[in-house]
């Protein structure tokens, strides 16, 4: 007898909570972590000013990679060195926000995997310096965004060609971001999510709203308001993909290995409510 499709969660914790009830698949408890990793990088692409710090932690769990983005300085190393072996129903209950959103986005991953799903769209990166791949990347993503000539588009997470990718579609673009104060153009990036989603036409948000707690306030924001919310993961693809439908309209999923860790040709998966 089939299991019955789990309701559409509301919050992550909802989310959360009915993994660890088994509504979607195996107990947590029986799946282990294979390998983690705590990984930093920095990019500055040609031409740019700003450079990126990104921090994440990845978990393997068999043929998945949970994937979490997180603040500098909240997550050490060394969690590093005793995660291998965890199941996941331990890491699903961590006190750390990205190891939970790692962990669940793992699970996730593994149960119904990006490439098996009949609704996922795959995109092909292509082989090529940084460069080429983020524009690439940011047009994928804008791809999702059905807006008309001066929409307004909360952009919570810059990145700068994604700023263009979005003009280049006739948006009009709002950029909030908790690091970044101005975008390669000069213009004025302000802090204060609320400012810009009152605003907005249609929202494209980072994944890394999973771990830093704001997903769920604009989750409801886009649900209540019926606004169009885009989101563009490294950082728990799996976790919004299980928002969609039900708040997410539009997904660009990129499990790793990601863009900028790769130059030859790497997957991602587009998502749209309709499908």
């Amino acid at each position: 007898m089939s299991r019955p499709e789990p309701r559409t969660p509301r919050s992550v914790a909802e989310l959360t909570e009915a993994v660890l009830a088994g509504a979607y698949g195996p107990d947590p408890e029986d799946l282990s972590v294979t390998s983690a990793f705590w990984l930093y990088n920095t990019t500055r692409l040609a031409g740019g000013d700003v450079t990126y710090h990104n921090h994440y932690l990845l978990l393997r769990v068999g043929t998945a990679f949970g994937a979490c983005s997180f603040e500098a300085g909240e997550l050490a190393p060394d969690f590093c060195e005793n995660a291998s072996g965890h199941t996941l129903g331990k890491l699903l209950r961590a006190e750390s926000a990205p190891v939970r959103i790692a962990a669940l986005d793992a699970y996730l991953a593994q149960v119904n995997p990006h490439r098996d799903d009949a609704r996922a769209e795959r995109v092909m990166l292509p082989t090529g310096t940084p460069e080429v791949r983020a524009k690439a990347r940011d047009a994928s993503i804008a791809g999702l965004l059905d807006i008309t000539p001066g929409a307004k588009v909360a952009l919570i997470g810059v990145v700068n060609p994604l700023v263009a990718a979005i003009r280049e579609r006739g948006g009009v673009c709002l950029p909030c971001d908790l690091n970044l104060r101005t975008t390669q153009w000069g213009d004025e990036i302000t802090d204060d999510m609320t400012e810009v989603l009152k605003e907005a036409d249609a929202v494209v948000a980072t994944g890394m709203t999973l771990s830093n707690g704001t997903f769920d306030l604009i989750l409801a924001h886009c649900r209540e308001h019926e606004v169009p919310l885009v989101v563009y993961a490294q950082s728990g693809s799996a976790v919004a993909r299980a928002f969609l439908p039900g708040g997410v309209t539009g997904l660009n999923a990129e499990p790793f290995t990601f863009s900028q860790f790769s130059a030859d040709e790497t997957p991602m998966y587009r998502y749209r409510e309709s499908a």
